[in-house]
């Protein structure tokens, strides 16, 4: 069935659309590469199958969806549609990384203080753990979480300091590009978008640099115990976010090229911008709690 533009007062509705389905194979080929891995039944090489249907389905998925934007079938209540659904999805990304920072906040604010003797110390010091000592960052009792050796914590400068200024840096050049794109100057818009997503390309580098460091000079590890687990999971989560968000302002970027995008009708770009702005708050965070304090 042909798509049409639908009509005023009118929900429009894909028809005989074959992307759910390669998603649900997608997904499916990426967890069975996940499990494969993680009980040592294959190799680094099992994500591969799903990594690239996973791409495949998203350029396919993409690419139609762009296709019926730009053929007009989506009126202004599929793009408050939407907007709910960019909504929910960031509420969903604040839930997930609330769940982390609970998990560093709970080690750092009662779990280890408790382990250090303070409450029933009976229970928690001197029959569980009697010589530990309530200070953080910690890998855990050394008879026990210490098997992960010495670490140094990392520090809050330079990398950090300079990824924080790169991040702020690239929520402003994305927020001048949105007032460009209002107003008109497609050449401010192509550049300062251009320059967001290189800054984010840029902060991916540099962290990808700090992990090497950690591993290699530091001794820093995911095993290395509490701090060790939570550093690792929080930053290489947000990591995984900027790399994201960088690649879909990439996307954005070429769309502008192609003239997509119109004054009044952007949403793909908001969309986008809001996801940028999220992941700029998400490490001002990460800054403050994993790496100054």
């Amino acid at each position: 069935m042909a798509n049409a533009p639908a009509p005023d007062g009118s929900y429009y509705i894909p028809h005989g659309s074959p992307w759910p389905i390669r998603a649900s194979v997608a997904l499916f080929a990426t967890m069975l590469g996940a499990v494969s891995y993680l009980n040592d039944w294959a190799g680094g090489w099992s994500f591969v199958p799903g990594a690239v249907l996973l791409a495949y389905m998203f350029f396919g998925w993409f690419s139609t969806v762009i296709g019926e934007n730009q053929h007009g079938i989506f009126n202004l209540q599929v793009d408050r549609s939407f907007r709910m659904g960019m909504m929910w999805f960031i509420f969903s990304e604040v839930m997930f990384f609330g769940a982390f920072f609970g998990a560093l906040f709970y080690a750092r604010v009662l779990s280890v203080p408790w382990l250090g003797g303070e409450g029933v110390k009976v229970f928690t010091n001197f029959i569980l753990w009697p010589h530990f000592e309530a200070i953080w960052p910690t890998n855990g009792p050394a008879h026990v979480g210490g098997f992960a050796g010495e670490f140094t914590p990392m520090a809050p400068t330079p990398i950090p300091a300079i990824n924080t200024a790169i991040l702020l840096t690239s929520g402003l050049t994305v927020t001048i590009a949105h007032h460009a794109l209002r107003s008109g100057h497609r050449g401010r818009l192509a550049l300062f978008l251009a320059l967001t997503f290189l800054l984010g390309f840029t902060f991916v580098g540099l962290q990808a640099h700090e992990y090497g460091e950690a591993y290699r000079d530091l001794g820093l590890r995911l095993t290395t115990g509490i701090y060790g687990s939570t550093f690792f999971m929080l930053t290489g989560f947000h990591g995984l976010h900027v790399t994201i968000g960088a690649i879909m302002l990439t996307v954005i970027w070429l769309r502008v090229l192609r003239g997509h995008f119109t004054p009044n009708r952007h949403f793909a770009f908001e969309a986008v911008a809001w996801y940028w702005h999220f992941v700029d708050v998400v490490w001002l965070g990460l800054f403050i709690f994993v790496y100054w304090l």
